[in-house]
């Protein structure tokens, strides 16, 4: 296949000059007239000989190899110049294939469809970006993905030799120092100069990015060495991968951290990003259940079953305050857990944990800080850290804690337990009856938004690949998550943007497992990439959007409402510069528009449920649907 390509091109030239000799008077006639050439100036150089020049194994061919042999499914990208040859060899010479190249509208919608894929997958995609601009554009939700601990595999496209670059706008398209703009917030960037030295730093990378804390990475590919002819031969090889164990935490501190737990009357479990894998949670269960102590889901991941006995997220400041012995795995704000922060004019923290209370930390974090952006959080005085994957030490955590209880401990835990238990049961039965609140209003709620969105998916294998706290985390107080693909966290960096792309990338992990992929979608956030919309129905993403459209930025039209309380100039000016009306937009018709089944704007609650069956039969059929719910502002 691939040696046909110099006999076409010759063929080509050859066959279109017998055509114009051969054609009738119709040809001739379409033809323009002849003119006799203008005679060069005296000084004129002679014209340089122009030849045409093929190549049966252009550098890209290789690089395809090698991003195969990583095991990528897909290929997320905007086109873009600096990468055409990788591009070509990616389609044509990889057979479009492991990976498969995905049409992109947006580099951040790129990335950030990464992002939602490798948290369900549990590994990356590959990106490739355009030059300068493409990695611009991208920059935003690689800070997202860095601050979610995220791998994201990045390749970018960028010409290095001055002298090979073409005139006009590939200069301002190519850079000294591509990942400089990006490097404060990736985990490893690198520039190879040669095929065997990209094979090395691409697999170089994708492990660097698979290792705890995992994190973006960055390699850019040079468009010369892309496009230049190579010959196969044994000098080209591709390195073998080995993936590095997460690190286990320290023997003798964990055997400290199991007595303190064992021994505590008001031990609580906080888990925020420690779910790694599907076995996480099922390890914290089993820690939570050996020591019948409560566990406090932070939601960066799906640690903890929210319906299990011992999952008390909802009572997280009171377990905090009368704790004894906090366990924190994987928390993003440790300081933020203990402490109490007031937003006035005079600003001011106070610590909620009683005198005495133990603090025991264990996170990957503390084997990697970078210091420009503040993403890390306020320092936490803790009493014993670990530094360590926490997914990857339970296990010794567990039978640490096995080993130092007695029978009388078990005993008196079982008691703890039921009690717990009991009051698990008050929270659920609370939520409920809150939920029935404006039940009949309109704008509809967003208790009633979840509760009929609910209704219409609990018999389904279902997985939820959005945020919750902008619908006042209804979802998790209504519904059953029971599994670690249920959810997957917000977006790190609260960069707006993120959820529509991640929701799609999310939904394309799920696709070939069958599961209805479930996305609440802020009307301010599809606004900054609604061409995701298009990628999804071009590649048959199965995606169910329902809008929480409550036609503002409401987050910041609240910021706006709390400064004018402070400035005593009163909150009827709110909605300057953060409301999204006037006019409303018809979101529905927006994703009809791209190719996707669109209904609404809903605005009457007896028509939710009906409305999102009709969007889930549409997404069963394969295709990607969105319904437009007029809702409350959170």
């Amino acid at each position: 296949m691939r040696g046909s390509r110099r006999s076409f091109l010759k063929g080509t030239a050859a066959g279109s000059a017998a055509a114009l000799l051969a054609a009738g008077p119709q040809a001739k006639a379409q033809q323009a007239p002849a003119r006799t050439p203008p005679l060069p100036p005296r000084d004129a150089d002679p014209p340089e000989s122009v030849e045409v020049m093929t190549t049966e194994r252009p550098g890209a061919d290789f690089m395809t190899d090698v991003i195969k042999s990583l095991g990528f499914e897909y290929v997320c990208a905007n086109p873009g110049s600096s990468f055409r040859s990788l591009h070509e060899s990616i389609v044509n010479y990889g057979g479009n294939r492991t990976p498969e190249f995905l049409t992109c509208c947006h580099e951040e919608s790129s990335v950030a469809m990464a992002h939602g894929y490798a948290k369900i997958e549990g590994k990356p995609l590959c990106v490739v970006a355009h030059g300068t601009v493409g990695l611009q554009h991208a920059a935003m939700a690689i800070f997202n993905a860095y601050c979610d601990r995220v791998p994201v595999y990045l390749i970018l496209g960028n010409t290095i030799d001055a002298t090979q670059r073409r005139p006009g706008v590939e200069w301002a398209h190519s850079v000294q120092d591509a990942a400089a703009m990006v490097r404060d917030y990736i985990k490893w960037d690198d520039l190879p100069v040669s095929l065997p030295h990209f094979a090395e730093s691409a697999v170089r990378a994708y492990k660097i990015a698979m290792t705890p804390p995992m994190l973006p990475v960055l390699i850019v590919a040079d468009s010369d060495l892309q496009e230049a002819p190579t010959e196969a031969n044994g000098k080209l090889r591709i390195p073998k991968l080995t993936l590095t164990r997460p690190p286990q935490g320290d023997s003798d501190a964990v055997d400290e951290a199991a007595r303190w737990l064992v021994a505590a009357e008001t031990p609580v479990l906080v888990a925020d990003r420690a779910a790694r894998t599907p076995a996480g949670m099922k390890l914290l269960v089993e820690l939570a259940e050996t020591l019948q102590a409560p566990v406090v889901d932070r939601g960066g991941r799906m640690n903890f079953p929210n319906r299990h006995p011992l999952s008390h997220t909802e009572r997280n400041r009171a377990l905090v305050a009368d704790a004894d012995v906090i366990l924190g795995l994987e928390l993003t704000d440790f300081w933020g857990l203990t402490h109490s922060f007031r937003d006035q004019l005079q600003r001011s923290s106070r610590a909620t944990t009683k005198p005495g209370a133990k603090l025991i930390s264990i996170t990957s974090n503390d084997l990697y800080l970078k210091s420009n952006y503040q993403d890390f959080q306020r320092f936490p005085e803790v009493d014993l850290a670990i530094a360590a994957d926490a997914e990857a030490t339970l296990p010794s955590l567990i039978e640490a804690v096995k080993r130092h209880l007695t029978a009388d401990r078990k005993r008196a835990l079982q008691a703890r337990g039921a009690k717990l238990a009991a009051a698990k049961q008050e929270s659920l039965q609370k939520a409920r009856a809150d939920a029935a609140y404006a039940w009949d209003a309109s704008p509809i709620s967003t208790a009633r938004l979840s509760a009929e969105l609910w209704q219409q998916i609990k018999d389904k294998d279902w997985s939820l690949v959005s945020a919750v706290n902008n619908v006042s985390d209804w979802p998790l107080r209504l519904w059953d998550f029971d599994r670690s693909y249920r959810f997957i966290g917000g977006s790190g960096g609260a960069g707006i943007g993120y959820g529509a792309p991640a929701a799609a990338g999310a939904a394309l992990a799920n696709r070939k497992h069958g599961r209805l992929t479930v996305n609440i979608q802020n009307d301010g956030d599809l606004m900054y990439a609604p061409g995701v919309l298009w990628t999804a129905a071009h590649h048959r993403i199965p995606l169910l959007s329902v809008m929480h459209n409550n036609r503002a930025y409401h987050q910041e039209t609240m910021h706006l409402q709390r400064m004018g309380n402070r400035h005593n100039r009163g909150v009827d000016k709110a909605a300057v510069g953060t409301s999204l009306g006037s006019p409303d937009i018809d979101f529905g018709g927006l994703a009809r528009s791209l190719g996707i089944h669109g209904e609404g704007p809903v605005t009457d609650p007896k028509e939710v449920g009906p409305a999102i069956r009709r969007a889930i039969e549409a997404v069963e059929r394969g295709e990607p649907a969105l319904v437009d719910i007029v809702t409350q502002p959170r």
